[in-house]
């Protein structure tokens, strides 16, 4: 059985972990807007993009791996990473937000 110290460090790292996580430099922000399996494209409403140099606002997006779309329904709050691939604005990584 683990001891009183034990458990408290656990705890520590895990909310440590959990802030380095939120923390991600390379993450906004985001909310579903509108999602076209059809077409590849992603609507989201976000926060600055600090990579792009890009204020908060709505925006269309292609997503690099369509399979991306099954993942995430209008309404969901997301943390992305959003790049310039091929001169379009792509996401290229997702994630439901904790």
């Amino acid at each position: 059985m683990p001891k009183p110290h034990q458990k408290i460090l656990a705890a520590t790292l895990l909310a440590l972990a959990g802030i380095a996580h939120a923390q991600a430099p390379d993450l906004s922000d985001g909310e579903v807007r509108k999602v076209e399996k059809d077409r590849g494209l992603l609507t989201l409403r976000h926060g600055p993009l600090k990579n792009l140099d890009m204020p908060g606002m709505t925006m269309m997006f292609k997503v690099r791996d369509p399979g991306m779309l099954d993942a995430v329904h209008v309404g969901d709050k997301v943390h992305f990473k959003a790049e310039m691939v091929d001169g379009s604005l792509t996401v290229t990584q997702i994630e439901p937000a904790r």
